[in-house]
């Protein structure tokens, strides 16, 4: 039963220390610095209010290009590239683009909405494309202006792929490249893209979904006065410790754990298909078998496809489908017994690691500040092992289970695309010096209104740490609720929205 509760407040360490940012030496500084006039500054790369002057129109320009207005069944539609600096906090930075793209109703192009930002789980994955107006964003378009980012490094903002980063030659360069693509950069683009974008600077509603509401609470953090509102669903990252990674991991095994029980009591059939499937990738040659681009599975890697199945709406009906079509018929009697290219192909498309390096890359560095990861999943993963290990389980009669969210070193070496990058991936797992990416004592004193969707049954954001989390940010709204999974935004878009917004327009009762 869903019910809304208002948050506590309580005292909370934070992390404070800072790194300064080091150029690596492949990198030329490109392109116009911004013009912008900066009044009071919070840190290095914050700009907190500014205002063009009458010199700066020239850079403006060069600084934001927008395209014309196009349409979609009843949306009317407009891109915006921005070129920001790689780094905020070096004036002599190189550029990257950033690219928004502004939705709004049909015939409404011309009205002085207010701005809503879109900020998308990850990381490393771009903002959707609508195909037409639905769900959530039907419904935001009513009231606003929505503008859907490309954060850094996916979509079409300066897209980091296997192919492009390839033209950074130096694992060590490839890291000090890296190292700007996380949550505090991505705020500095947001208020970058609204100090040009919004009619008088005005501050706009923020909704992060995922990861975008740890960006949004990175936002709520260090650039208060950039908001008018947030809505945040199943967004709530942890705070505290330097690095929270074994915390979240030693929470989401348990959960995985849970949601594998749950999976098998829908399909008990399965037990025994995927313990097969198990069987014949451990006696194949090598431990596994060739995927078609080159990488390999294993039974391992076999496991990953929890990350998808397990934790959002329809996953159980999608792996158990996906698990139908894993065998090749046998056309020839006595013909080898072969897993189908189908099903191979299938599962790359899944994981889809390859076409967002950053997940694989940056995923555990968004619980770091000043502490490093240390492959922090691969560590907790082995204190479950006897729960989670796919040869053990075969050999006791129980379930295969499945892993969540959760990024193991094997993936540089069974995904053909990712083994170029391994030396990075573990350079990043070793890297201390993470920036801090939330300030408690701020949150405990927030004042920008904020309304959360806390899934009860979430998978990737644990129950209890996002509570927790909760209670440092001062007049938060929860709507906890069972009624979805952390894909809520996408599979009742439309309610989740609504129910939010009642929360801080005060149409939704608190208990």
């Amino acid at each position: 039963m869903a019910v809304a509760v208002i948050a506590i407040r309580s005292a909370f360490p934070t992390t404070t220390a800072a790194v300064a940012a080091v150029r690596p030496s492949f990198l030329v500084a490109a392109g116009a610095t911004s013009s912008l006039r900066r009044r009071r500054i919070r840190s290095p790369g914050w700009p907190v209010t500014a205002s063009m002057s009458s010199s700066s129109s020239a850079a403006a320009a060069a600084e934001h290009k927008a395209g014309a207005w196009y349409a979609v069944p009843d949306l009317s539609l407009r891109d915006h590239r921005f070129a920001v600096p790689l780094d905020h906090s070096s004036p002599s930075a190189p550029t990257i683009t950033v690219f928004a793209r502004e939705v709004v109703a049909a015939g409404k192009e011309d009205l002085p909405l207010p701005y809503l930002l879109f900020l998308q789980g990850g990381p490393g994955f771009e903002s959707p494309r609508p195909t037409e107006a639905s769900g959530w964003i039907k419904k935001a378009c009513e009231e606003y202006r929505v503008v859907l980012l490309d954060q850094r490094g996916t979509g079409l903002s300066t897209p980091l792929t296997t192919s492009s980063l390839s033209q950074i030659t130096s694992a060590a360069e490839q890291v000090e490249y890296l190292k700007h693509f996380r949550a505090d950069s991505i705020v500095k683009d947001a208020e970058f893209i609204r100090l040009r974008l919004v009619p008088d600077a005005k501050p706009w509603t923020v909704l992060g979904q995922s990861y975008g509401g740890f960006c949004a609470v990175t936002y709520l953090s260090f650039a208060p006065e950039g908001l008018k509102s947030v809505l945040l669903t199943g967004g709530l990252p942890p705070l505290g410790s330097a690095c929270t990674a074994d915390t979240v991991y030693r929470a989401c095994f348990k959960q995985v754990q849970q949601q594998n029980e749950k999976y098998y009591a829908r399909y008990p059939q399965d037990i025994q298909v995927i313990h097969e499937v198990v069987k014949y990738l451990n006696e194949s040659e090598g431990g596994g078998v060739s995927l078609p681009s080159g990488g390999r599975l294993t039974p391992k890697m076999l496991q990953c496809l929890g990350l998808s199945g397990l934790g959002s709406g329809g996953g159980f009906e999608r792996l158990h489908y996906l698990f139908e079509r894993v065998w090749d018929p046998i056309l020839v009697p006595g013909a080898k017994k072969t897993i189908s290219y189908y099903f191979l192909r299938q599962f790359e498309m899944w994981l889809g690691f390859d076409q967002n390096p950053i997940y694989a890359l940056l995923h555990e560095s968004i619980y770091c500040q000043g502490s490093s990861s240390k492959w922090s999943a691969h560590n907790i993963g082995s204190e479950c092992e006897s729960l989670f290990d796919p040869i053990k389980a075969i050999k006791d009669g129980r379930p295969v289970y499945f892993t969540g969210e959760m990024v193991f070193p094997c993936i540089f070496d069974e995904i053909h695309a990712l083994r170029p990058l391994k030396e990075t991936a573990h350079m990043l797992a070793d890297k201390e010096d993470w920036p801090p990416l939330y300030d408690v004592s701020v949150l405990n004193n927030n004042k920008v209104p904020v309304a959360a969707a806390v899934y009860y049954e979430d998978m990737y954001v644990n129950f209890n740490i996002a509570k927790e989390t909760a209670s440092q940010i001062s007049g938060i709204r929860l709507w906890i609720t069972n009624e979805y999974m952390h894909s809520g935004i996408r599979d009742g878009g439309s309610h989740v929205y609504d129910h939010l917004m009642g929360l801080l327009n005060g149409k939704k009762p608190l208990f």
